[in-house]
């Protein structure tokens, strides 16, 4: 028993070296569809980064209600306007009222080269 809690918290530790952070957001859960260098369920953050400028642009459209049609990389990108209900509810569920931290955090997640 001793072994699965040390297990257990070592893995915990792993997995929380793994995720970039910023205030109260953490990218753990962004990573079920995410990475940084290749698309997964969705894009590359990488290439939403480069959409985006900077995490003020970013923050501000998660703050404007983050709508399908307002995003750079859905709205212009059949494969991504397909994704964008997925996301919605991800956004309602991880990003809404961290608006902020989650912008900075995947900005510092791309700097790493890692969520």
């Amino acid at each position: 028993m001793k072994s699965i809690i040390v297990s257990m918290i070592l893995a915990a530790g792993l997995m929380a070296a793994g995720t970039a952070t910023a205030g109260a957001f953490n990218t753990g859960p962004c990573k079920a569809c995410h990475a940084v260098g290749k698309d997964v369920v969705g894009p590359d953050w990488k290439v939403v980064a480069d959409a985006y400028g900077d995490s003020k642009t970013l923050a501000a459209l998660f703050k404007s209600g983050f709508k399908a049609e307002d995003r750079k990389i859905a709205s212009s990108n059949p494969k991504w306007k397909g994704q964008a209900a997925i996301m919605t509810a991800q956004f309602g569920t991880f990003i809404k009222g961290h608006e902020d931290d989650a912008a900075e955090a995947l900005f510092a997640a791309v700097k790493a080269g890692k969520l």
